[in-house]
């Protein structure tokens, strides 16, 4: 049998312009989700946590905190994009498309829209991308753009910890 581990994140050289990678799994978003992190984040707009509020607006029931959609989104990205990353560089345009509702179950894609290596360091390079987030629908419901410092292979700090093997129960 064989040890396999698996590196968390990519680094800069795994990363190829116009490749686009798909996260899993989704992300349901529940009605405790939202109201914990509405409160947690000071956002007592009525519209996430007064249902009553909410079912007399134009959606006719709560909106997920927008600020909600996007930490779950970058979140769901983790692995793949910034595991390995040595920082976060920038966000920009973010857009909400559309609303996203209790219930909703949130899926996110991204394009890799350019990488160059960094002009101070020959260890690292920058990578900018686009993540699309769609719900069960496939509908876009939110979108933006980062730049992230990526270190190269050969530089990455990758250790992999220690799993203590478990014997086998005895019955």
């Amino acid at each position: 049998m064989a040890d396999i581990y698996t590196p968390f994140g990519r680094v800069y050289e795994d990363f190829v312009e116009g490749d686009t990678i798909h996260h899993w799994p989704g992300r349901t978003i529940t009605e405790s989700d939202d109201m914990m992190f509405s409160l947690l984040a000071l956002n007592q707009h009525p519209l996430h946590i007064d249902s009553h509020y909410a079912s007399q607006s134009q959606f006719k029931q709560n909106l997920v905190n927008g600020t909600l959609v996007f930490s779950v989104a970058v979140g769901m990205t983790v692995n793949d994009i910034s595991g390995a990353a040595i920082a976060m560089l920038e966000y920009e345009n973010i857009k909400h498309v559309n609303p996203t509702f209790r219930g909703d179950t949130l899926y996110a894609h991204t394009e890799i829209l350019e990488k160059r290596e960094s002009k101070s360091k020959n260890d690292r390079g920058i990578v900018y991308v686009e993540t699309k987030v769609t719900n069960q629908r496939e509908e876009v419901v939110m979108t933006y753009r980062r730049k992230l410092l990526i270190p190269k292979r050969e530089f990455a700090n990758r250790p992999y910890t220690h799993t203590p093997k478990i014997e086998e129960a005895k019955i």
